[in-house]
């Protein structure tokens, strides 16, 4: 099976053939890194990519699964994150130029949870300044644009998120959504996007934009 082929598998399908040991964690990872490489400077998902991070996450997960240490379904996947979720030591820049050098020094909770899971970063992605637009625009780190028609706009403001998950270069993505920044970029970019109940999933470590409103998704 090619680079290209892994990165056209859904996530369920990805996630069984990893614990069946039919794929290489290494090998997915080097899959979604060249996809990442190939398209990325077209549609600008990225704000900051993870190459090297990943490529030491998904071999400390392929010898944990070789040894017998199955953590469950994320185990060995790649996930990209919203670049508003704190990652401890990966700099956390919530679309801004202000915050463009902050460094946290502890994980979100839910970042927590999937490494937890074995899952890893592959890579911080696009977002309107402080999600603060529903468009793909950002004039700090340029637009993000849909991976269907690059003269369109990819939706926000967890713009990246959609673009990168329907462009395939990841197989999944964490974003968030006040009043559709999930849902929008996930319909113009024909994907899924799911906005949970209110408060069932925790927003610690998460850059606010509205208390009573925001969904993690």
């Amino acid at each position: 099976m090619t680079g290209k082929d892994l990165t056209l598998l859904h996530l369920s399908e990805l996630s069984e053939l990893i614990k069946n040991k039919s794929i290489s964690p290494v090998d997915l990872a080097k899959a979604y890194i060249d996809r990442i490489e190939e398209l990325d400077p077209i549609l600008n998902a990225f704000i900051t990519r993870l190459d090297e991070y990943a490529r030491e996450k998904a071999a400390t997960a392929e010898s944990e699964i070789m040894s017998g240490t199955y953590k469950g379904h994320l185990h060995g996947i790649p996930i990209a994150l919203k670049d508003l979720f704190q990652t401890n030591g990966i700099r956390t820049t919530s679309g801004s130029i202000l915050e463009r050098h902050m460094v946290p020094t502890e994980d979100a909770y839910v970042v927590s949870r999937i490494k937890a899971s074995g899952g890893y970063c592959i890579g911080k992605l696009h977002m309107t300044e402080f999600a603060f637009d529903g468009t793909s625009r950002n004039y700090h780190y340029g637009p993000s644009r849909n991976p269907w028609n690059t003269d369109m706009m990819a939706g926000g403001s967890s713009s990246g998120s959609g673009v990168a998950v329907a462009s395939r270069q990841t197989p999944i993505a964490l974003g968030t959504d006040t009043g559709g920044s999930v849902r929008v970029p996930a319909s113009l970019c024909g994907v899924t996007g799911l906005k949970p109940t209110y408060g069932l999933i925790s927003r610690h470590g998460v850059t606010a934009l509205s208390w009573s409103m925001d969904h993690v998704g």
